[in-house]
């Protein structure tokens, strides 16, 4: 195991209480609910990833367009979602290391560096994606023009960033306020569109398509699922949070862990499930096809009213708030894990704030930025997915904690079916 797992770290006063609760619950010495919480918190950071602003107009268009009956594909993205990011987490409990580090660690020096260029690429799309978004959110509530409000998106996204000088604990509650943003708005997009029960269940238990664009648009949906940077992310927010001095502790930290990632991607799910159901619900049947995010914010206003509308403005604003600053720890982690070099994080907010910014600047269509920033991401998901599997698979890197057979096979199945879909959509898209 890595000697990182020994070394006496320094910690801020409310990150050494929340260290202390989980040691005295490694322990035995909680019980209840009151074991679980100190460990409550990384998962919800790297949900965030699954409801960014690249989520909503995919999960809109296919219920304005197919009602309730791709409900089944969230669900099975969700799944997915699950077992990846369980093994994300798992991988930095059992090494203290993070994806990156351990490429560097076991790949040689052309290959991390070329590893390292392809990361920056992707934290550059990623960070195109979460600024758009953010963007969009002030710009459909106020009215603000595009540019001057990716530079409040900025600036908000600092504020969140000046949280985590203050350990973990505050940023946590910070993204986890923001993602309850989210919950609420879209809960009420619920409520307001009477979903039809019965044909939400059979959209939710049986699989189905109807004609090749509803396949396109379900591979849509599971070609989302993974996001490279979250997968670089949520191992380092395992690595050092809790550090397991034995296999026995490792591999009870990794079950607390595992709930509190039940708990962020079943969250997340629901968000990405309310956003269809509603679409369903109020667009579907009609003669327009919601495609857009401004299109979405300007029929719930036409159709039930500006509440609606701008509680979506609000969720789609706190989306890209909370996804933008994940986006640049993730670039950070990046940087630090693949080449051992750091610069500061506010810093680096101000370097890739440049690409969105510029794009912006010069007027282009933003759907069209949008969608391109994830034709990008694409490239980026076997880079990152394909190192995870083969980590996770080593018994003398995992010790104890290392994939059960079943769990392999289960993930390269997933792995080969993502970079598939994938692959399809990149080449649809480009020709």
């Amino acid at each position: 195991m890595s000697s990182q797992q020994g070394e006496t770290l320094e910690h801020l006063p409310g990150e050494t209480a929340t260290i202390h609760a989980a040691q005295s619950a490694l322990e035995g010495h909680q019980r209840g609910l009151r074991r679980l919480l100190p460990f409550l918190g990384p998962a919800f950071i790297a949900s965030v990833a699954y409801i960014d602003p690249g989520n909503f107009a995919t999960n809109i268009q296919a219920g304005s367009t197919y009602g309730y009956m791709l409900l089944w594909v969230v669900l099975v993205s969700n799944l997915m979602a699950i077992l990846i990011q369980s093994m994300s987490a798992k991988l930095g409990i059992a090494t203290g290391r993070n994806v990156p580090e351990v490429c560097r660690e076991r790949f040689s020096r052309p290959v991390t560096i070329a590893l390292w260029i392809q990361a920056e690429i992707i934290a550059i799309a990623t960070d195109l994606a979460e600024f758009i978004g953010g963007a969009l959110g002030l710009n459909l509530l106020f009215g603000i023009p595009l540019f001057p409000a990716a530079v409040i998106t900025g600036i908000f996204s600092f504020a969140l960033l000046e949280l985590q000088r203050r350990g973990f604990r505050p940023l946590e509650a910070g993204i986890t306020a923001l993602v309850g943003i989210v919950v609420v708005s879209f809960a009420y997009e619920v409520i307001i569109a009477r979903p039809d029960g019965s044909a939400l269940l059979a959209g939710l238990t049986i699989p189905r398509f109807d004609g090749t664009d509803s396949i396109l648009l379900a591979a849509g949906i599971l070609g989302a699922t993974v996001m490279p940077h979250v997968i670089y992310l949520h191992s380092a927010l395992t690595q050092r949070r809790v550090v397991g001095r034995t296999e026995n502790e490792r591999r009870r930290i990794f079950r607390f862990e595992f709930i509190d990632i039940l708990i962020a991607m079943g969250v997340a799910g629901l968000i990405n499930g309310a956003m269809l159901v509603m679409a369903a619900g109020l667009f579907f049947g009609s003669d327009v096809t919601i495609s857009t995010l401004e299109g979405a914010f300007a029929h719930l206003d036409d159709k039930v009213g500006p509440l609606a509308a701008i509680l979506f403005g609000v969720g789609l604003l706190a989306s890209g708030f909370s996804s933008s600053s994940v986006g640049t720890m993730s670039g950070q982690i990046v940087m630090q894990g693949f080449i051992n070099r750091r610069i500061p994080i506010f810093l680096r907010r101000l370097i890739t704030m440049g690409p969105p910014l510029l794009i912006l600047g010069l007027g282009l269509d933003a759907t069209s930025a949008l969608v391109l920033s994830q034709v990008v991401l694409s490239f980026g998901i076997p880079f990152a997915l394909i190192p995870l599997l083969l980590f996770c698979s080593n018994r003398e890197l995992m010790g104890s904690l290392v994939n059960h057979r079943l769990t392999t096979v289960t993930a390269w199945l997933i792995a080969a079916v993502i970079i598939s879909l994938n692959i399809f959509l990149l080449v649809r898209t480009l020709t």
